[in-house]
């Protein structure tokens, strides 16, 4: 009879406690916040080799966007999507170029980098936000942004293809082009429903077209397969509760502990 006790990957409590943390996150983030799976990435590349860390949670977040895909049974912006993932495709093929030819210790420094510039982006973009209401406050007129999808055919196919290969690239070596998608599907002010679910089936396609990559640059290995299989309850744990909490906690709530998580994890990536 095997010994199953041999086929369990040798990580380590405080490896195993993240991994667990990870792979909650994950689930969370399909269903309640798409975005927040930035943590995880930090967490699993402290938990593990940085190279063989974005395999593992690779398998995980394609499980985690199956249960997202069941849970919003919702028609995606189909256009949008066609505008994205031709670019998108592109940008994993770059990605993984790049990954081929770094080391672990470069990928765990991109990650980092990677990981706090979405920080930045974000936070930048907020307060360009903050500062037209209070310029549309002070001459006392309602503020109306104008939308990625209201802008022209051609300017706004170029932003969603530049957009698109930024978040090729970032998911194919870091898995982490969930804030940059998140901020495109934010500027065309998509309903809520359609916003997770045009972000469901993005992902979906996106991590799948991944799998030949990461399997044909070694990533995918026994151990990976054993630990993410006993993973994927935590994963459905955490869509679970995410599906259930979503609506309510305050969403400024939500966006504010992922920035300072997020950038807790990028900083511990670059100084350890």
């Amino acid at each position: 009879m095997p010994d199953l006790a041999a086929l369990i990957p040798a990580l380590g409590a405080g490896p195993w406690l993240l991994v667990v943390l990870g792979a909650l996150i994950v689930g969370f983030s399909k269903t309640a916040l798409p975005g927040a799976g930035t943590i995880a990435v930090g967490i699993f590349a402290l938990a593990m080799p940085a190279k063989e860390s974005t395999a593992a949670l690779l398998l995980l977040l394609i499980v985690g966007d199956m249960t997202a895909l069941w849970v919003y049974r919702r028609e995606p912006d189909w256009r949008t999507l066609l505008r994205l993932l031709p670019s998108a495709m592109i940008g994993v093929v770059i990605g993984a170029f790049y990954f081929a030819r770094v080391d672990g210790e470069g990928v765990r420094l991109t990650i980092g980098v990677i990981l706090l510039a979405l920080v930045i982006l974000t936070l930048w973009r907020r307060h360009l936000t903050r500062r037209r209401a209070a310029a549309a406050a002070r001459a006392g007129e309602e503020q109306a942004p104008v939308a990625v999808g209201s802008q022209p055919g051609a300017a706004a196919t170029a932003q969603g293809m530049g957009y698109g290969l930024l978040g090729g690239f970032t998911t194919m070596v870091a898995n982490a082009a969930g804030p940059v998608m998140s901020l495109y599907f934010y500027a065309m002010r998509m309903p809520v429903l359609t916003f997770l679910g045009t972000s469901a089936w993005y992902f979906a396609i996106v991590n799948l077209f991944k799998v030949p990559f990461s399997a044909g640059l070694g990533l995918i290995t026994r151990d990976t397969l054993v630990m993410d299989a006993m993973l994927v309850p935590v994963v459905l744990l955490g869509a679970f509760v995410g599906a259930k909490v979503a609506r309510r906690i305050p969403q400024k709530v939500f966006e504010n502990l992922i920035l300072v998580l997020t950038v807790a994890a990028a900083l511990s990536l670059l100084v350890i």
